[in-house]
């Protein structure tokens, strides 16, 4: 059957984010005189504060203060953004246009909370595209966990196998795979590695192609 709903992570996925996380998660670790370095922050791309926290504080030890660093990191970024603005992902507003077109049901499920991922897509102008929005502050469990994909389907009213995830990260796609979805990769800081790969329903360079994804989609029920 015919993907019927696509739900959408959005740092990383939409916005072209993760490399200013990436960069003031570092820098904000360092302040604290901690040397995270890059390849320890795609660990927690993603990742949910009650997974995060643990993870960081397994490598740095107890010391690591995850809450005053994490709230020094999102104030760097939120300098960084008054400055310069958000930068969209390409072909996002050709994919939620299609998919508004074609009438399917669009939603969000992201680590944000509620209030900055508001902010940020109104920013963007694709706000009123999405049918509906689960953040992070609005689950008990976030990714990698199903839990954030599941509700997500359950207000679309649809069921996970027939909705398709589009995500970025490993831990997004753990989380969209686990709730049933057909999850999608679109590569940003890293490309998927073994361990991923069979998690996939596919993994394409853009969200551009998600629009062939979907089409080859109803070519191939037609030939059935």
């Amino acid at each position: 059957m015919a993907t019927q709903g696509v739900i959408f992570d959005m740092d990383g996925l939409m916005l072209d984010t993760e490399k200013l996380l990436a960069k003031f998660w570092m820098q904000a670790a360092h302040e604290a005189g901690f040397p995270m370095t890059f390849e320890q922050v795609l660990g927690i791309r993603s990742l949910a504060a009650i997974y995060a926290k643990p993870h960081l504080q397994g490598i740095f030890g107890e010391r690591f203060a995850y809450e005053k660093i994490r709230a020094r990191r999102r104030e760097l970024t939120a300098e960084y953004i008054a400055e310069h603005g958000l930068e969209k992902k390409p072909g996002l507003d050709e994919l939620l246009a299609y998919l508004k077109q074609t009438g399917r049901r669009i939603a969000v499920a992201t680590a944000t909370d509620r209030e900055r991922t508001e902010d940020f897509l109104g920013r963007i102008g694709v706000l009123d595209y999405f049918d509906t929005f689960v953040c992070g502050d609005m689950v008990k469990l976030g990714k990698p966990d199903p839990e954030i994909y599941l509700t997500a389907c359950s207000i679309l009213q649809l069921a996970p196998a027939d909705c398709m995830a589009l995500e970025d990260s490993p831990n997004g796609i753990r989380s969209a795979h686990a709730a049933g979805c057909r999850a999608v990769m679109i590569p940003d800081l890293s490309q998927p590695d073994e361990d991923l790969q069979p998690l996939l329903y596919a993994c394409v360079p853009s969200l551009n192609e998600v629009i062939t994804l979907l089409e080859g989609e109803l070519q191939h029920g037609k030939t059935e």
